[in-house]
């Protein structure tokens, strides 16, 4: 009976490892997950200068790749809102009303998101911006 069990147990080792390096392969293999981190509440404040004041309410989605680059970027949301609340509020009215004037303020968010959280993790982490929505009154 004893030499039953070793040989039932010495036939199923090649079988886990073959499972073990089947998942290895699998996980090295696979392209990262793509996540977007939405900054909630949205961004709302005012900009330009003049006896009006003008407002802005931006909903931003940032994209990351991979579980750990989500985390680290959730990490650093209040930098990354601080970073994004001072660049909204030097913005002018012609800046934004001009045409591409939202797609060059994406792109430039972007930039300084990257740039953030190149400076506090060593790489840039965030893919893209997207403005899921703007409104610019």
């Amino acid at each position: 009976m004893k030499v039953w069990i070793a040989l039932l147990l010495a036939l199923s080792l090649p079988v886990v490892a073959f499972a073990e390096d089947a998942e290895k392969e699998a996980q090295e293999g696979a392209p990262p997950t793509v996540a977007y981190v939405s900054l909630v509440p949205a961004l709302v404040g005012n900009f330009g200068s003049g006896p009006k004041l003008k407002f802005y309410k931006a909903d931003i989605a940032l994209r990351v790749s991979g579980a750990e680059a989500e985390a680290k970027v959730k990490h650093h949301e209040p930098l990354i809102r601080n970073q994004l609340v001072m660049l909204f509020s030097q913005q002018t009215e012609a800046s934004i009303g001009a045409t591409g004037g939202k797609e060059t303020l994406r792109h430039e968010a972007l930039r300084q998101v990257q740039d953030v959280i190149t400076q506090e993790e060593g790489q840039p982490l965030v893919d893209d911006l997207l403005f899921n929505n703007l409104i610019i009154q």
